[in-house]
C-alpha cells in the first residue's frame, strides 16, 4: 500500500547580517534550524533559511574579517517571513544603517510571526521602538548601555534569552543558539529540539544564565567615588560580619547619609553591594583554589556552605559546585 508523505508547511527564517556582525551570531542559529529540518523531514523543506543584508550591500564584512555573501537585501524582501533574527553588530558601525532600515523593521513587524535578536541586535529592535515596555536582554556587557539608551526597555542581564510576546532577544553570541533551539522546540516539539541539541553538542536548556559569565561588580564600579573609598577595606575584611555602620565609618559619614549617597551612586543598597562582593571573591576561590566549600564560605563571609549555595543561586542561578566545574582553571602541579 502506498502512503503519501504528510506535507509540512515551510517556514521562512531570515537571518539578518548586520555591520561587523560575528559569524556565530548568524551561523549558530542557522545550523540549529538546518539540523532540525534534517532530523524532522530530511527530504522536505521544513525551514527555508535566507541570509539578508541590513546594509544594502549583499557582501557583509564580519568581525572576524571574513566576508559573507547574502541572498538578498532586507528591504528588497517582498514575500512573507515567518521568523526574522537580527544578528549582533558593532554599535560604532550603526552609521551604516539607514533610517529606512529601522522604519522597515517597525512597518513589517505586524506581518512577521516572530522577530528576535542575537547579542547586540537588540539595539536595532530597541531603536525601531519594538522593545518599548517589553522585557529584553542582550550581551551582559551591553545591558547597562541598552537600559541607559532606551529607558522604556525592561532590561534583564541574567537570562540567555527572553521572550516577550512574539519578540525574542538573546544574550551574548552563543546565546543565539540557545534561542534557536527554543524556537525549534516551539515549532517541532521537544524531542526534535533535544535531538538537535545532542547532535550539535549543546544543552537543550543551558543551566543558569549569562550572568554566570559576567562580573557582578564590573571594574567601572570603582569610578564611584564612595565605592573607591571603601572598596579596599571591604576586600581586606570580607570575611567579617560587616554592617552598614562599619562601612559608613570607613567613609567618615553617618550611616544614613552613607546609605543615601551609596544608593544614588550605585542604584543598590550597601548590603546588596557587599553580598555581590562576597560572591565575586568566592568565585575567585572556586576558580583558582582547592579550598573546600565550607572554607570558601567562611573566607568570604557567606556563613556556611548551605548559605553560600543559596546566595549563588540567587545571584548566578547556579550552585558553587557547578560554577567550580564550569570555570575552574588548571592548578599548578604540586612539586614532589
Amino acid at each position: 500500500m502506498h502512503t503519501e508523505k504528510s506535507s509540512v508547511k515551510k517556514k521562512t527564517i531570515v537571518l539578518l547580517a548586520m555591520p561587523n556582525t560575528r559569524l556565530l551570531d548568524i551561523a549558530g542559529p542557522s545550523d540549529v534550524f538546518a539540523t532540525a529540518a534534517n532530523i524532522q523531514h530530511p527530504d522536505q523543506e521544513v525551514y527555508e533559511l535566507l541570509l539578508a543584508s541590513a546594509t544594502g550591500h549583499l557582501q557583509v564584512m564580519t568581525a572576524s574579517g571574513i566576508a559573507v555573501t547574502c541572498h538578498i537585501n532586507l528591504m528588497d524582501i517582498d514575500f512573507p517571513i515567518d521568523t526574522l533574527l537580527i544578528g549582533g553588530f558593532s554599535l560604532a558601525a550603526v552609521h551604516q544603517l539607514s533610517a529606512g532600515f529601522f522604519e522597515w523593521l517597525e512597518a513589517h513587524y505586524p506581518s512577521i510571526r516572530r522577530m528576535g535578536s542575537v547579542c547586540s541586535g537588540a539595539f536595532a529592535l530597541a531603536r525601531a521602538g519594538l522593545l518599548n515596555n517589553r522585557h529584553a536582554t542582550t550581551h551582559w556587557q551591553s545591558c547597562e548601555r541598552l537600559a541607559l539608551d532606551f529607558p522604556q526597555v525592561k532590561v534583564d542581564s541574567s537570562p540567555f534569552f527572553v521572550k516577550d510576546g512574539n519578540i525574542y532577544t538573546s544574550g551574548g553570541v552563543t546565546s543565539g543558539m540557545d534561542l534557536a533551539i527554543a524556537l525549534v522546540e516551539e515549532d517541532l516539539g521537544r524531542e526534535v529540539a533535544l535531538q538537535v541539541a545532542r547532535r550539535l553538542v549543546l544543552h537543550l536548556k543551558r543551566p543558569g544564565g549569562q550572568v554566570q559569565f559576567s562580573s557582578l561588580l564590573p571594574s567601572y564600579d570603582l569610578e564611584s567615588p564612595l565605592v573607591a573609598r571603601i572598596h579596599p577595606w571591604l576586600i581586606k575584611n570580607v570575611q567579617q560580619d560587616i554592617k552598614v555602620e562599619d562601612m559608613a565609618a570607613q567613609a567618615s559619614m553617618s550611616p544614613r547619609n552613607f546609605a543615601r549617597v551609596f544608593g544614588k551612586e550605585k542604584h543598590m543598597t550597601p548590603a546588596k553591594y557587599l553580598e555581590k562582593l562576597r560572591v565575586e571573591v568566592a568565585r575567585q576561590y572556586l576558580e583558582h583554589t582547592d579550598l573546600s566549600m565550607e572554607q570558601i564560605a567562611e573566607r568570604c563571609g557567606l556563613g556556611g556552605q548551605v548559605s553560600m549555595r543559596r546566595t549563588f543561586l540567587r545571584h548566578l542561578r547556579i550552585s558553587p559546585s557547578y560554577y567550580r566545574t564550569a570555570f575552574r582553571t588548571a592548578l599548578p602541579e604540586e612539586v614532589a
